[in-house]
């Protein structure tokens, strides 16, 4: 008989080496905040700390989750079938633009502040996006 672990196990990416398994982390992360970013703005406020709280707005927040659950999806998708070229592109371009908005609202709106909200998205984009580019020809046959 199988013990939870076991079964859980079956569900992981069955490929070689964690980053597929990094990216289920990720996406699964992302499902969490798209339920945030639809449910209160108490965190999305803390993100864009650089701006009044009330320019924060419940649209701003919806269309902050929808991205983040397109992104969840692709994500998922590479998790899943990582040696696919054209998904792991999409997913390694999911972590460009990710890197690009929050660097922007950093640096050049200066609508987010280096906290720990912003530090998060920053560091997971970064890492995993380094990370793509160094894989690129363990995962995505030449």
């Amino acid at each position: 008989m199988a013990t939870q672990s076991q079964v859980l196990l079956e569900y992981l990416p069955k490929s070689e080496g964690l980053l597929p398994k990094w990216q289920l982390v990720v996406a699964t992360m992302a499902v969490f905040n798209t339920i945030q970013n639809f449910t209160t703005l108490k965190l999305t406020r803390r993100l864009y700390a650089g701006v009044p709280s009330t320019s924060i707005t419940a649209l701003q927040a919806r269309t902050f989750a929808v991205w983040t659950l397109t992104s969840a999806v692709i994500r998922g998708y590479a998790a899943y079938n990582i040696n696919n070229k054209t998904i792991y592109d999409m997913a390694l371009l999911t972590y460009l633009i990710a890197f690009g908005h929050f660097t922007s609202e950093i640096c050049f709106f200066r609508t987010a502040k280096i906290n720990l909200p912003v530090l998060s998205p920053v560091i997971v984009s970064t890492a995993s996006l380094i990370w793509m580019l160094r894989q690129y020809d363990f995962y995505v046959a030449p």
